[in-house]
């Protein structure tokens, strides 16, 4: 019996005999199979192939970004954020070595795991049992946990405080349950966002898609439900899932780039 990863989405699923026919993440229009076809690995191989490692960088205070090299399934970075006396993982990756686990516990370990969207579900029960934390994900998107566990807590409704500077906020758009980070500073807030918002090459703008990899826009009206969802968050910056940094005035930038991406829609922005 073995825990078969997507080798495309870096998502594990339960024990079973041999890999699923297809994962059923990469499946559906927000993601996509390899055109060469559905292929497995497993947390053995990826440990002894000797081909990956986890970079460890401290961000800002408080803040480090933990990053596989070379890219594994999406790439998506996650997050270890220390306020209030707790050590929180924002998102997941797939790749977990003794190395990483000792220098994360030799950080202050993990306290509680939370994570914006299925996309980066990756080995979350495998991280929760190795540091001995829960995982918050939203109830909304329930139905793409592939890996179940006793470890997992779905919240409910639009927020959820893990303390008194901590908390989730579920915007939607990118999947129904789609949450952010965010993390009380006074106006120097910070917004963890995965890509429910995601920052763009020019990191002086966001932008919101139903599929990234499938270039399918969100409507107009639910970028507006997103904007109108954080305008009452205090943040001045904004970290997303692939090391990309709004580093000032990044409530401004959301409210900026909305409208850019509404009037794109509208046909107003630009002629061609």
């Amino acid at each position: 019996m073995e825990k078969y990863i997507c080798q495309t989405c870096g998502v594990q699923y339960s024990e079973r005999e041999e890999g699923p026919d297809r994962c059923e993440i990469c499946s559906e229009e927000r993601q996509y199979v390899n055109p060469e076809g559905q292929t497995w690995t497993t947390h053995k191989e990826l440990v002894q192939s000797s081909v990956y490692r986890n970079i460890i960088h401290e961000e800002e205070e408080g803040v480090y970004s933990i990053t596989t090299t070379p890219k594994l399934g999406i790439g998506q970075t996650a997050y270890l954020i220390q306020k209030d006396g707790l050590n929180i993982l924002w998102d997941c990756i797939t790749y977990l070595d003794q190395e990483t686990v000792d220098v994360i516990r030799g950080l202050g370990g993990i306290d509680a795991i939370a994570i914006s969207h299925p996309h980066y579900y990756s080995r979350m029960t495998d991280w929760a049992e190795a540091f001995d934390a829960p995982v918050y994900l939203h109830q909304d998107d329930k139905e793409w946990v592939m890996e179940k566990s006793s470890r997992l807590h779905l919240w409910e409704g639009e927020s959820m405080k893990l303390s008194e500077n901590l908390s989730l906020h579920r915007l939607g758009g990118h999947f129904k349950g789609g949450a952010v980070l965010h993390i009380e500073k006074g106006t120097e807030g910070l917004l963890m966002t995965g890509d429910i918002i995601q920052v763009v090459a020019d990191h002086r703008w966001v932008s919101f898609m139903y599929s990234y990899p499938n270039l399918i826009p969100l409507p107009a009206f639910k970028v507006a439900e997103i904007v109108e969802k954080v305008n009452g968050l205090a943040f001045n910056r904004i970290y997303n899932a692939f090391h990309h940094v709004v580093k000032s005035r990044a409530d401004e930038v959301v409210r900026d780039s909305a409208e850019r991406y509404i009037r794109a829609l509208k046909g107003t922005l630009f002629t061609t």
